[in-house]
């Protein structure tokens, strides 16, 4: 399987979002906006010694868990990565495994901060999620803060592992040596009657070595439970409202959190934006579309037909889904892992040369850089370890939806999918089955809520050419936000996100955060 930003294979575990475009044009006059925390200067303020029930009717939280204290300590490093500077600190808050029960059973989320510069004129604590699901928050943050600078001058920087997630009592399904196994052998687009029982045989042992492995946690890892760790961890750091930075499906999280929480919502801004109104087939279907869109503008880009160039790349994956080609080691390169490598690149107009060197490559019969940019999307390093985002990615999403489609119904979907995207339909549309096959634990819902009434405004920044999450998502979750909450803002561009990367996005997210201004609703960067 590949690893996924929502439901469905190709959808993005992109993490660090990049933009390509710079300069800004407004939709209307850009006047002076309303401040995004209704006037007030700071979010700071103190825990309370116990929490009202939240928006699900569930019980209140303990003061043992409201007022603790936490302990901010010098950071190791995380799995696979380096140790963080000196100005890092770490730390875990203590949240309920099952919130039903909240004198139960407790986890530990990971916590990592960065404190804000500028001390006299701190505004508070800002909460980011870079997506996945199945980011680490506390392993990437660090190494992306270089694009937050402006924002640190008066924030504390706080990322966090979800629940399920690295050292937030991660989940675990599968040893390398079954992952490996499972990349080199499972056709994600089975042809005969033997290769569909072993695609759908792959998924079920999956969800049987998470049941096995990490049974205890797996029934509590959805959005929702992660979501009212956010309001916890809000409390606990002393912030009377949140001020949140989610990227991909970060834009999920956040908008549970603002449906269960809109009275602590505080300024809150959503890039590269899942559509919330999708079910399972419908972002299946979305994915198709962006990833193909993203594709035809690498071909325009490059002075190629659109049409022609997608069946050029259709043409090399049947031969390669007949006879894998070699990349000089011991792994050759199959179709699962060469549109994989594919998907990679399309991720940032940056990355495209790269897309050009390695179809050239496989062209010619060799496989050796899709399969080193599929191994990166994998989460492989060079000693065959896979970190476990995987793992948590497919354990929250089955999680989060209760679609467990069937192999008829992925079948029924290929005709459509196909014409969709003639290079990525049938692997979307195939993994609409595959993804949650007999999973141990029921979803919660068939799409997610984020209407939240009463809460300030939060910012949705939509692009373009966004292959993962497409651009009208962002629309339709600025819609269910609901009326003087969501404020789209348009970036013609290519690329996941585009904070950091249009200067006019960075610019406009900025003047948010720090000064409140709200931009007119239907403002376009390009």
């Amino acid at each position: 399987m590949v690893a996924h930003a929502r439901a469905g294979a190709l959808a993005a575990a992109a993490l660090l979002l990049t933009g390509v475009l710079a300069g800004c044009e407004d939709g209307s006059d850009d006047k002076p906006g309303k401040r995004a925390d209704g006037g007030t200067a700071s979010s700071a303020a103190s825990p309370s010694a116990a929490s009202s029930p939240d928006a699900g009717g569930l019980p209140a939280l303990p003061a043992s868990l409201t007022s603790q204290r936490l302990d901010w300590t010098r950071c190791k490093a995380p799995e696979g990565g380096s140790t963080p500077g000196a100005q890092w600190r770490c730390a875990k808050v203590k949240v309920p495994l099952d919130y039903a029960k909240p004198k139960g059973d407790t986890i530990g989320i990971a916590l990592i901060r960065k404190e804000a510069r500028d001390k006299s004129r701190r505004l508070g604590s800002m909460l980011f999620n870079f997506g996945g699901p199945g980011g680490s928050g506390v392993s990437i943050l660090p190494g992306a803060a270089g694009s937050y600078t402006n924002l640190n001058s008066r924030y504390d920087l706080v990322g966090f592992d979800p629940r399920g997630v690295a050292e937030s009592a991660g989940v675990r399904c599968r040893s390398d040596r079954e992952q490996e196994d499972a990349y080199r052998k499972v056709d994600m687009t089975p042809d005969t009657a033997a290769e569909e029982t072993a695609f759908m045989k792959d998924g079920a042992d999956f969800g049987a070595g998470c049941a096995r492995l990490s049974g205890k946690v797996l029934p509590y890892v959805g959005t929702t439970n992660a979501a009212r760790d956010m309001d916890l961890i809000r409390e606990v750091l002393g912030d009377r409202k949140l001020t949140y930075f989610g990227m991909s499906y970060g834009t999920e999280l956040g908008g549970t959190y603002a449906h269960l929480f809109p009275e602590n919502v505080g300024r809150t801004v959503f890039d590269a934006v899942v559509d919330p109104t999708a079910d399972n087939t419908g972002h299946a279907r979305n994915q198709a579309t962006g990833f193909q869109r993203a594709l035809e503008n690498y071909f325009k880009d490059r002075g190629q037909d659109p049409k022609a160039g997608t069946r050029r790349i259709a043409a090399l994956l049947k031969r390669i889904d007949a006879k894998p080609l070699p990349t000089g080691t011991d792994r050759e390169l199959n179709e699962s892992l060469a549109v994989t490598g594919i998907v990679l690149p399309l991720y940032s107009k940056d990355n495209w040369p790269v897309l050009t060197q390695a179809l050239d490559e496989a062209e010619k019969g060799s496989g050796t850089t899709l399969l080193q940019l599929a191994d990166s999307y994998n989460g492989r390093d060079e000693n065959g370890h896979y970190d476990t985002q995987n793992h948590s990615q497919r354990a929250i999403s089955c999680a989060d939806s209760k679609a467990r489609p069937t192999v008829a119904e992925a079948k029924a979907l290929l005709p459509e999918f196909e014409k969709l995207s003639p290079v990525f339909g049938a692997f979307l549309a195939w993994d609409t089955a595959g993804w949650c096959s007999d999973w141990p634990v029921k979803g919660e819902h068939d799409t997610p809520e984020a209407s939240a009434p009463g809460a300030g405004p939060i910012l949705v920044v939509g692009t373009t050419g966004d292959p993962a999450t497409p651009y009208e998502g962002a629309r339709k979750m600025a819609d269910e936000l609901g009326k003087g909450v969501g404020v789209l803002l348009s970036n013609k561009g290519e690329g996941h996100g585009a904070y950091g990367g249009s200067s006019c996005v960075t610019s406009t997210v900025d003047a948010y955060f720090l000064d409140g201004k709200v931009p007119a609703d239907g403002k376009t960067c390009s």
